[in-house]
């Protein structure tokens, strides 16, 4: 069973108790596990108050908007190529046609499925996250990323999500944490792609990280 069919079976039975379920995980699954590393984006909620019940997965093929995904591109594009010091320059414009490549070999998650507004109650965020612990673990067993981003998430995510052993972490050179779950598999603690900084920091700030993390 593809990674599409196990999404489907299990959002039939999770949106059953939770009203404005909004589907997230894999934009494109023939893209995602062709490309290398898999990414996986950790998030709070979508911003919709008009109640959600829709697809983040089709959002995502379609390009996003430009808030959360114009970093999130950024991001992917830098990842993907670790090697080159991309100037800022090149980043600054992100276009509907670059995140929706970008976003089509990504796969996302919100940690709560129905939607919230601009600003996370957090109380409710863990609240909900807590109540459908058990289904959240499941879908993170279906994308074997070899990186996995927390978008200011990371203390919530490791709360709720079991990776087998207690974290070993460690931290790069400029403070950002992060931890090895599985041989050459990596989880990184970082900032939402909405945080209050300037953007251009934002993107170097993660993408100098995963390089040194890969260069240890």
């Amino acid at each position: 069973m593809g990674i599409r069919d196990l999404e489907e079976k299990l959002f039939a039975q999770w949106r059953t108790n939770r009203p404005g379920f909004v589907a997230d995980g894999v934009a494109d699954e023939t893209f995602y596990l062709s490309t290398t590393p898999r990414l996986l984006f950790i998030l709070k909620e979508v911003n919709d108050p008009n109640g959600g019940d829709w697809d983040l997965r089709q959002f995502m093929r379609e390009g996003g908007r430009k808030q959360t995904w114009d970093n999130i591109t950024r991001w992917v594009e830098g990842i993907r190529k670790l090697r080159n010091d991309i100037p800022w320059s090149d980043l600054e414009d992100i276009n509907e046609e670059r995140r929706r490549t970008a976003l089509l070999s990504i796969a996302a998650i919100n940690l709560k499925k129905s939607p919230g507004g601009h600003t996370t109650d957090a109380g409710l965020l863990a609240a909900t996250a807590t109540q459908d612990k058990a289904l959240i673990n499941e879908q993170f067993g279906f994308y074997n990323p070899n990186l996995v981003i927390c978008c200011g998430v990371s203390d919530i995510f490791h709360w709720l999500v079991d990776l087998g052993a207690e974290p070993q972490w460690r931290k790069t050179k400029r403070g950002v944490w992060f931890h090895e779950f599985k041989p050459k598999k990596f989880v990184v603690a970082f900032s939402h792609p909405e945080a209050r900084c300037a953007d251009n920091l934002l993107y170097y700030g993660l993408v100098d990280a995963i390089r040194e993390i890969y260069e240890t």
